[in-house]
């Protein structure tokens, strides 16, 4: 039933795969290296796929609000930016559900969104996952839009479907200035919610697996983000969880307090930014935890196991975990390219370990920037 719990009884499955991450073997030519480490992300990234494919036909499979790491890195201490608090939802304009978890339907999330401002969800006392079966799109008349899930429910795109979109240069809807990417709206913010299984794969060629901001504004606040992907497109595409592109006055997308991933199996996946993908967006990411996404554009080159951003002015990074994350390219953890050579990548108070590409060469290992990189008080190894 739409709007229900995921079953939670499901046989334990076990499918062979390599090893988690592996790295090329010294001692041979790059060339060899990089097909033999590819072919061994491609056997794990069908693996993951066949995984979800078996419990969804099964009818049972992963309960996105109960299970998986809590949002944000644990060890962030940062202090977040007075800009990037989470919104006062105490007073919504619209509740998704009456109390029951029968009466949070995917439709009802849908036409909440298309309306906009505060939305809370009124689905019971338990966690549930609500399944959509077509995305949530924000509108251009909305000034706001807020979703706050209250850290009990997940919004799953069902492997099928993008679960939020917002992009102001859509041509069905109305454009209130001449240049599309570049207006004060919509702002949307995304918090206590869990986002798991979305999908572009033959929608467009947009990325954001679970979201897309294209204009606007975008803020993450206390969210989850599970097994989304972003196969289509170039490699210049990607998000497997978030896509932005050119925020409203080239002002930054706040990541706070949020997990992607976290552990194996639950990671994100795209052609680019496993996790987060931009252009033009100067990321500021704050006490957030990234664990097993990985960038996989086979047989072309991935770049950004974690987070590709490209054109940025500047991406920002306090308080991060970022482990495990791998690329079949540049940039098992990073792959950032700046507007200048001195646009800034700063990594403050953070940890940056164990992640893998197949072409090394950054400044840091698993950091791939074309820039100016100023890491302080942070491990990267």
């Amino acid at each position: 039933m739409p709007g229900s719990s995921v079953r939670g009884d499901c046989p334990k499955i076990m499918i062979a795969s390599p090893k988690s991450r592996p790295v090329p073997l010294e001692g041979k030519a790059m060339s060899s290296n990089y097909r033999g480490y590819v072919h061994q992300l491609s056997i794990k990234r069908w693996n993951w796929l066949a995984l979800g494919c078996v419990q969804l036909a099964l009818g049972c499979g992963f309960n996105a609000a109960i299970d998986g790491p809590a949002a944000g890195n644990p060890s962030g201490t940062c202090p977040i930016p007075a800009e990037a608090q989470a919104v006062d939802t105490s007073r919504p304009d619209h509740i998704v559900g009456t109390g029951t978890p029968d009466s949070c339907t995917g439709d009802a999330v849908v036409s909440a969104v298309a309306a906009g401002g505060v939305i809370t969800f009124n689905c019971g006392p338990d966690p549930v996952t609500i399944k959509l079966s077509r995305t949530a799109t924000v509108t251009n008349s909305s000034p706001r839009v807020v979703l706050d899930g209250g850290s009990k429910v997940a919004l799953s795109g069902d492997g099928k479907v993008r679960i939020l979109s917002l992009n102001t240069c859509d041509p069905t809807q109305n454009w209130p200035s001449s240049y599309c990417q570049d207006q004060t709206g919509p702002e949307l913010t995304v918090q206590n919610l869990t986002f798991v299984d979305g999908n572009t794969n033959g929608q467009d060629l947009n990325g954001g697996g679970a979201i897309l901001a294209s204009g606007g504004r975008l803020k993450v606040s206390r969210s989850r983000f599970f097994r989304n992907m972003n196969y289509d497109g170039d490699w210049m595409g990607g998000g497997g969880a978030v896509r932005a592109l050119h925020q409203s006055g080239g002002q930054p997308v706040y990541i706070v307090t949020s997990t992607f991933g976290g552990q194996e199996g639950l990671g994100n996946r795209a052609l680019s930014g496993g996790a987060l993908s931009g252009v033009e967006v100067p990321f500021v990411v704050v006490n957030s935890l990234f664990t097993d996404n990985q960038a996989v554009a086979y047989p072309m080159v991935g770049a950004g196991g974690a987070i590709y951003d490209l054109h940025a002015p500047a991406l920002s990074l306090c308080g991060v975990q970022m482990t495990d994350n791998s690329s079949t390219g540049a940039g098992g953890a990073i792959w950032f390219v700046g507007e200048t050579a001195q646009s800034v990548l700063g990594i403050d108070s953070s940890t940056l370990r164990n992640n893998h590409d197949a072409m090394p060469g950054g400044q840091y290992p698993g950091v791939m920037a074309m820039g100016t990189v100023v890491p302080q008080a942070s491990t990267i190894q």
